[in-house]
C-alpha cells in the first residue's frame, strides 16, 4: 500500500532504506542538508529534496521542514531510520495528523516506551523481570536516597528519557551519589528536555542482550537474539548473534518475554527490547525497548535471512505479519563491528575528511552497510559512523576468523578509523572466548592502548 517513500535520515540507514523500498518496488526521497548534498542516500534515490543548512536542528531535526518535503514530492509514507526524530513520539502524530503513514509504531506507543519508567512499569505489568531500583522517577535527591535503601551501592542513575548513554552516573558511595544525582539531572535535562531521573542496583559483571521483535499491533513475533557487551563508555562498538551465553531454555524465556511486551502495548513494527543478563545469578533483567530499527540489525538479518527493514515497509502499509514463530531460525553466527571515523590513538577523537581511496571486502558471509565512495567527503556535523562491517560464518569461531579477514581487506583511504581497534579484540582470548561483559572493553582500553598505536 506503500507507493512513495520519504527517508527521513541520512548516511548508511538512509542508503540502507532506500534499497529496501526499491526491491518492493517503492518509489524513494532523500532529504540532505547543504553538508549532504553529494551524499550516497541523494544519488541513489529517485528524488532528493534539501531541507536546511548543516546543523541538524535546522534540517534532519525540523518536523516542518520533512513533512515539506514529503507534501511537495507526493509520498505518502515516512520512514525515520534511527536517531535523529525515530524515537519522537511529536514527530509520529505529526507524520500522521498529515495523512502520512509513518514506518514505525504510533506515538502513543513511542511515548510509553521511550520514557524508561514507563517501559520499565509497562514490562513489569506484562510479566517481565525488571531490574531492582524505583518505582517511578525519582523526585529529588532526597527521594532518591530513600530508593537506596532498597538498591544499595553500586547504584545507576539514569535519565527517564532518551538514550545513548547520556544521563547516566554510577555512584559507588553516598559521596558519589550526592554529587552524581545533580549531574545526571543536568545532564538529561540538557540532552533530552526532561530532567527526570529513575534508579537501578547494579548488576555486576552483566552482559547486555536483546531481542528483536516484529509486530502488527495484534500480533508479534521475536527473531532471536543478540548481544552487545562490548561497549565503549555506554555505546555499542561490536554487536553479535546469537549470544553463546544462554542456555536453550533461558533463550526461549527471554525471547518470550520480548513478544508478550511487545502484545502487551500493541506495537507495530521493528522494535528491540534491551536486557542486562546477569551470568552469575542466570538472571535476565528488562532495562529498555527501543522502538525503531536498530544500528545493529544486519546481524539479525544474516542469522535469519529475514529484511528487517523491508518487513517494517509491508507492516506500515497494511500488511499483516507474514512471519509465524515457527518459520524464524537461527543460523549458524554473525558479527558486525562499527567502523567509525575516529582515531583510536588518540582516545577515539574523531577524524572527519575525504575519502581518498577505498576498497570494500567481500566474498561469502561478507556484508558491507555504508554511504562511502572514493571522494566522499564526511562531513564533521554528524555521527562518526562510516560503515557497519558484518561477517556471518556456521560458528562464532569462523565468524571471527572471517572479520579478521574482512577487516584486513577493508581500506577506507584518508581518515583514521576504529579498525585496529576491531583486529585487536579479534585477537583477544576473551573476546574469542566470549568472555566479556559491558564494563570488558573499558578496561582492556586502558591496559591495550599500545595495541591501537598509541
Amino acid at each position: 500500500m506503500i507507493g512513495k517513500l520519504l527517508v527521513a535520515n541520512r548516511g548508511e540507514i538512509a542508503v540502507r532504506i532506500i534499497r529496501a523500498a526499491k526491491d518492493l518496488g517503492i518509489a524513494t526521497v532523500a532529504v540532505h542538508s547543504a553538508a549532504d548534498a553529494d551524499a550516497l542516500h541523494v544519488q541513489l534515490a529517485d528524488e532528493a529534496v534539501a531541507i536546511g543548512p548543516p546543523a541538524p536542528k535546522k534540517s534532519y531535526l525540523s518536523i516542518p521542514a520533512l513533512l515539506k518535503a514529503a507534501a511537495d514530492t507526493g509520498c505518502d509514507s515516512v520512514h525515520p531510520g534511527y536517531g535523529f526524530l525515530a524515537e519522537n513520539a511529536e514527530f509520529s502524530d505529526a507524520v500522521t495528523a498529515a495523512g502520512l503513514v509513518f514506518v514505525g509504531p504510533s506515538g502513543d506507543a513511542i511515548r510509553l516506551m521511550g520514557d524508561k519508567v514507563s517501559a520499565r512499569e509497562a514490562a513489569a505489568r506484562a510479566g517481565v523481570p525488571v531490574v531492582p531500583g524505583s518505582k517511578g522517577r525519582v523526585e529529588g535527591i532526597e527521594a532518591a536516597r530513600e530508593v537506596l535503601a532498597e538498591t544499595g551501592f553500586p547504584v545507576m542513575i539514569k535519565a527517564a528519557a532518551g538514550g545513548g548513554g547520556r544521563g547516566i552516573r554510577i555512584a559507588n558511595s553516598q559521596a558519589e551519589f550526592d554529587q552524581a544525582f545533580p549531574q545526571a539531572e543536568a545532564e538529561a535535562l540538557a540532552a533530552f528536555g526532561d530532567g527526570g531521573l529513575y534508579m537501578e542496583k547494579v548488576i555486576g559483571r552483566a552482559r547486555h542482550i536483546e531481542v528483536q521483535v516484529l509486530a502488527d499491533g495484534r500480533d508479534a513475533i521475536h527473531c532471536f537474539e543478540r548481544e552487545c557487551s562490548l561497549q565503549r563508555r555506554r555505546q555499542k562498538v561490536w554487536e553479535e548473534a546469537p549470544s553463546r551465553a544462554l542456555s536453550p531454555a533461558l533463550r526461549e524465556e527471554l525471547c518470550a518475554s520480548a513478544v508478550a511486551l511487545a502484545k502487551a502495548v500493541n506495537y507495530s513494527g521493528a522494535g528491540t527490547v534491551e536486557y542486562l543478563y546477569d551470568d552469575a545469578a542466570d538472571r535476565f533483567y528488562f532495562i529498555e525497548m527501543n522502538t525503531r530499527i536498530q544500528v545493529e540489525h544486519p546481524v539479525t538479518e544474516a542469522i535469519t535471512g529475514i529484511d528487517l527493514v523491508a518487513e517494517m515497509l509491508r507492516i506500515a502499509g497494511g500488511e499483516p505479519l507474514r512471519l509465524k514463530q515457527a518459520d524464524v531460525a537461527v543460523k549458524g553466527h554473525a558479527i558486525e563491528v562499527r567502523l567509525n571515523a575516529e582515531d583510536p590513538a588518540r582516545d577515539f577523537a574523531p577524524f572527519p575528511g575525504t575519502v581518498e581511496t577505498l576498497r570494500i571486502p567481500g566474498g561469502p558471509g561478507v556484508r558491507f552497510d555504508s554511504m562511502l565512495y572514493p571522494g566522499y567527503g564526511v562531513p564533521p556535523f554528524y555521527d562518526s559512523l562510516l560503515a557497519k562491517l558484518i561477517v556471518h560464518g556456521e560458528t562464532r569461531e569462523a565468524a571471527i576468523d572471517r572479520l579478521v579477514r574482512a577487516l584486513r581487506e577493508t581500506e577506507i583511504g584518508g581518515l583514521k578509523t576504529t579498525k585496529p581497534l576491531f583486529l585487536a579484540l579479534a585477537a583477544d582470548p576473551a573476546v574469542r572466548a566470549g568472555d566479556v561483559h559491558t564494563r570488558w572493553l573499558e578496561g582492556w582500553l586502558t591496559d591495550n592502548a599500545a595495541a591501537l598505536g598509541a
